[in-house]
């Protein structure tokens, strides 16, 4: 079928723009709800010039993001952080975007990641006897920051050879250039960044600091190789080393760094955050895994031997990325006439796959708001699409990172649960923020607890 003969989707009537400019800012995962609710699963959006065009449905993803991915390249709110992020390996396109992907690829290898294994058992354990230093105190704890910078400092040791530990202004910087990124992306790059606006005051600070921190890690390797002589840093300063200009060089490798470093561990940590929140939620579900870790490791050490006996720990984030997928939509723009399950889709047409409603959709998941676990148990029978759960993309720009990130998810999780029992503190309520990662807006303070006291209350 032709472009010309598809349909066009059911959409808003255009008097409703300046509401759906309102909520784009506002809310946009009630947006992104909304739309698939009332019109299905293929709708069509006005936003001034701007045509979007949401697919719903497992196939339209296998189309958009796979079968015909060539014809679709990043799209709306890409172009627009590149302002903030630069041309790092999630902006980027054609051969550029491939050479990223050939330069880094390697040392994301199962065969690598597994050997560092231990790098995130340390950090895991760590975490857990911080933990039990608040737990003595009887006071609160936002677990979602020391989550966040376990993430950070196991990056910088896996992917750098490094300890950012060092760094104390890191965490913060990244997150000005992160909230700068946002905020180019939902006023569609129309600020001029010159202007003399707090955040983007605060933003060129930001960036400037991590800049003057990739210079310095730039420095040091150059000044003595690491250990394994086969990590991101090496592998970038050979790679464009063969730019001739130094300047875009420099550019590259900075762009490069912060991006991995800031989507690497910003995606993990919101996956364990919501795990540990839902889990807060669902006590039945938190004995289980506390039951599983004990039988696993007893009282010993972690080992990457034991991942595939975390059975039922794997379900539990699954089914968390299920409901709070750590990539929680993916928008590419259509390079020429192109037909998705039947409606047409014209080129330059922008076009949005929300694992967020995806993973929601009625048709393919039972009760779909309900935090079940059992849905992943791989000896159920299941005729789900595979295009249905969508928690680290699809097709050639699948998340170079998803062994990674499941690794030190279920590694973080097991270890915790196996010796502490994590409650919300009364009346929080964790709200979804999307950012570049679905992440929990308010941080998750809680207060930790022995298993013994649990089992005591419950009898």
């Amino acid at each position: 079928m032709s472009a010309t003969r598809g349909r066009t989707p059911p959409g808003p009537p255009r008097r409703a723009v300046l509401g759906l400019l309102r909520q784009l800012r506002a809310d946009r995962l009630g947006l992104m709800s909304g739309a698939v609710t009332v019109y299905g699963d293929a709708v069509r959006v006005a936003i001034g010039p701007k045509k979007l065009y949401i697919f719903n449905h497992p196939d339209h993803a296998k189309h958009v993001l796979a079968d015909n991915a060539a014809n679709y390249h990043k799209g709306i709110g890409y172009t627009e952080a590149k302002r903030a992020l630069g041309d790092g390996l999630l902006t980027s396109e054609g051969a550029l975007w491939e050479e990223q992907r050939r330069t880094i690829q390697p040392v994301f290898q199962h065969k690598r990641i597994a050997a560092q294994a231990d790098v995130i058992v340390d950090e895991a354990l760590g975490l857990v006897e911080r933990l039990r230093l608040h737990q003595a105190a009887g006071r609160r704890v936002d677990v979602l920051s020391e989550i966040t910078s376990l993430t950070l400092g196991v990056l910088g040791s896996i992917l750098l050879d490094t300890d950012l530990g060092a760094f104390e202004s890191i965490g913060h910087s990244f997150e000005a250039v992160q909230d700068q990124a946002m905020f180019e992306m939902e006023t569609l790059g129309s600020v001029p960044q010159w202007l003399p606006l707090r955040r983007q005051r605060t933003f060129r600070r930001a960036r400037a600091d991590l800049e003057r921190i990739v210079d310095i890690l730039v420095a040091q390797r150059k000044a003595g190789p690491s250990e394994s002589g086969d990590d991101v840093l090496t592998r970038l300063i050979a790679s464009t080393a063969r730019e001739r200009d130094k300047a875009v060089a420099d550019r590259r490798m900075r762009d490069e760094l912060v991006t991995l470093l800031l989507a690497g561990h910003e995606t993990t940590a919101s996956t364990v955050g919501w795990t540990l929140d839902l889990v807060s939620r669902h006590p039945e579900v938190g004995r289980r895994l506390h039951e599983e870790a004990v039988a696993v490791y007893g009282r010993r050490r972690p080992a990457y031997e034991d991942l595939p006996r975390l059975k039922y720990t794997t379900m539990v984030l699954q089914e968390t990325m299920r409901l709070f997928p750590p990539v929680w939509i993916l928008t590419r723009r259509a390079v020429a006439d192109d037909v998705v399950g039947g409606y047409r889709v014209p080129a330059g047409a922008e076009v949005l796959i929300c694992p967020y409603t995806l993973h929601r959709h009625p048709r393919y998941w039972e009760e779909p708001e309900r935090f079940d676990p059992e849905r992943f148990d791989p000896q159920a029978p299941s005729a789900r699409p595979r295009y249905a759960h969508l928690p680290f993309g699809a097709g050639p720009r699948f998340c170079v990172g998803n062994h990674l990130g499941m690794m030190e998810a279920t590694f973080i999780v097991s270890a915790l649960m196996r010796d502490l029992r994590l409650e919300r503190v009364p009346g929080f309520r964790a709200r979804p923020e999307p950012m570049l990662s679905l992440r929990l807006g308010g941080g998750l303070p809680m207060t930790v607890h022995p298993w013994e006291a649990a089992g005591r209350s419950a009898a």
